[in-house]
């Protein structure tokens, strides 16, 4: 999708490329090197894990494996607010799927995405542990529970002047 496309500058290149030499002899250095570019991109697009496979000498298929592997490292770029839905037992059953649908609607995004101006995306999770709020969004860590599709539009309204 062309929303997603990457977008790195030489500086952040350069920074990937030093955290790589000074990992690149240690025993189990794909882990450090991962956190280090996530936290120099925001997320782990295909360019920067070629960099990094080539730069540790790893098959690229390991580095794709434990970047998919664990829930702390994304493949997509993140928006400034990040959305996150419970589909959670509680939720689901009162109805976050249509939270979701509705929120993707808004945003013309589908879940895992990010828009274009790089504003808002949009993932799922399961069980926020506020199932007596069912069913909930998070906002930038900022709960909004026992939504129905039409809170979704006034919630947005509120992040989007920023």
């Amino acid at each position: 999708m062309s929303q997603n496309l990457f977008e790195g500058t030489a500086e952040q290149m350069s920074e990937l490329l030093k955290c790589i030499e000074t990992h690149k002899n240690e025993k189990g250095a794909l882990m450090p090197v991962l956190h280090e570019a996530q936290n120099i991109y925001g997320y782990l697009p295909a360019e920067v894990q070629t960099v990094i496979a080539e730069g540790l000498n790893v098959p690229l298929a390991e580095v794709y494996g434990v970047a998919t592997f664990y829930s702390q490292f994304s493949l997509m770029p993140k928006g400034k607010h990040r959305i996150s839905v419970c589909l959670g037992t509680a939720c689901y059953v009162k109805g976050s799927d249509k939270i979701l649908e509705e929120i993707e609607k808004e945003l013309r995004i589908k879940c895992g995405e990010c828009t274009p101006d790089k504003k808002f995306s949009i993932d799922s999770c399961r069980c926020v542990g506020a199932c007596g709020l069912a069913p909930v969004m998070i906002v930038d860590g900022e709960v909004y529970g026992k939504l129905t599709a039409k809170d979704v539009a006034g919630i947005l309204d509120g992040y989007m002047k920023d």
